[in-house]
C-alpha cells in the first residue's frame, strides 16, 4: 500500500510543508512524491534526504498548476496501489485535493492533525474552529486524500539517497488549463520570516489603533522576532494579510509567543497553540487567552509593552 505526497516547489526548493509531509510518509513506511515546480538536482536530493524513494516531477511553468497537476496525478494514482495521498494547506494543495477527489470519487479529510495507515486510513482532525477533535476511519477501496494542518509533522532527514526521478509530461487540459501566472510578487518585510521566527509578537484589537503596532514592531526587533496579528486587525486594515495568524492565516510554532491585546478566539488559537511558551497581555482577567498562556499579565498593554521595551533597552 503506497503513500503518496503532493509536494510543491517554490524558488527552486520544496516548501517546508512538503518536506514535513514527506517525513511523515517516510515514517509510515515510505513516500512516493508527486512534485510540482521547477526541478533541480538539489530539490530532488532534498526530497530524497527526507525519505522520498520515487519522485514524479511535473513542471507546469507559468501555467496555473491545479488543472494539469490534477490530471497528471489522477493518471498516476489510478494505475497504482496508492492507499493514502497527503496534502498540505497551501492554495495549490487544497485546489488539487478537491479536484482529485471529484475526479477519482475519493474521500477527502481536511484539517488533519495526524494520520495513520494500517488496515485502513485513520485521521485525527479538528472541526468547529479547532474546538473539537474528531477521529475518522476511512472506509474506501481507493485512496484517501488527507489535507493536513501546517507544522503538525516535523521535517526530518532520514539519511535517504537521491530518489528515482520520473519526468511527467505536461498534460493538455484544454480550456481548464488556460489560466497562466503573469506575475509573482513577494511582499517585502523586515526581520525574520513570521512562520520561522523563534519569537513572535502578535497584536489584536486590544491595541486600539493601527499606529499602535509600532510598539510591537519595536519589541519584536529588540527580541529578534517577527510581528503577527489576528484576523480582526487584518480585516480592519491595520496590518497586511501576511501578518495574519490563525485558521485562515499562518500557523506558527515559535519558542515564545507574545499575545498583546488578543482575547483568544479559537480561530486565532489554532494558528499559535503549538508555541513552546505563550505570554498573554490583556486587561481583561477573564480573556480566554489566559487559559492557554504559560504566563499571563493582567494589565493595560499600552503601559506594559513600553515598560518591557525600556527594560530590554536597559540591558542592551
Amino acid at each position: 500500500m503506497a503513500i503518496w505526497v503532493f509536494a510543491e516547489g517554490i524558488d527552486g526548493a520544496p516548501t517546508p510543508g512538503s518536506l514535513e509531509l514527506v517525513s511523515k510518509a517516510t515514517s509510515m513506511g515510505g513516500a512516493v512524491v508527486f512534485y510540482v515546480g521547477p526541478g533541480s538536482s538539489d530539490a530532488f536530493a532534498m526530497l530524497g534526504a527526507h525519505g522520498a524513494r520515487t519522485v514524479h516531477h511535473l513542471d507546469t511553468g507559468d501555467v496555473l498548476p491545479a488543472a494539469p497537476a490534477t490530471q497528471a496525478l489522477a493518471g498516476l494514482i489510478e494505475g497504482s496501489d496508492a492507499k493514502l495521498v497527503l496534502f498540505g494547506m497551501g492554495n495549490t494543495d487544497r485546489d488539487v485535493a478537491g479536484r482529485l477527489a471529484a475526479r477519482l470519487g475519493a474521500p477527502v479529510v481536511s484539517n488533519a492533525l495526524d494520520v495513520s495507515l494500517e488496515d485502513s486510513v485513520t485521521v485525527t482532525s479538528e472541526i468547529l474552529g479547532g474546538s473539537l477533535s474528531v477521529t475518522t476511519r476511512v472506509a474506501s477501496d481507493g485512496p484517501a486524500l488527507v489535507i493536513t494542518r501546517p507544522k503538525v509533522f516535523v521535517a526530518q532527514e532520514s539519511g535517504g539517497g537521491v530518489p528515482d526521478v520520473e519526468t511527467v509530461a505536461l498534460p493538455d487540459t484544454g480550456r481548464s488549463g488556460g489560466a497562466t501566472i503573469t506575475e509573482r510578487h513577494v511582499e517585502a518585510s523586515e526581520g525574520p520570516d513570521l512562520e520561522a521566527a523563534p519569537i513572535v509578537v502578535s497584536g489584536g484589537r486590544g491595541l486600539g489603533a493601527a499606529d499602535k503596532f509600532a510598539m510591537l514592531d519595536e519589541l519584536a526587533k529588540l527580541l529578534g522576532g517577527a510581528v503577527g496579528g489576528t484576523r480582526a486587525v487584518v480585516d480592519a486594515g491595520w496590518v497586511p494579510y501576511s501578518y495574519q495568524i490563525g485558521q485562515t492565516g499562518k500557523t506558527v510554532k515559535p519558542s515564545v509567543y507574545i499575545a498583546a491585546g488578543i482575547s483568544g478566539a479559537m480561530q486565532h488559537i489554532v494558528g499559535m497553540k503549538g508555541s513552546s511558551t505563550i505570554i498573554a497581555i490583556n486587561k481583561d482577567p477573564d480573556a480566554p487567552i489566559f487559559g492557554l498562556a504559560d504566563l499571563g499579565v493582567v494589565g493595560d498593554l499600552h503601559k506594559v509593552v513600553p515598560q518591557l521595551i525600556e527594560a530590554l533597552k536597559s540591558r542592551s
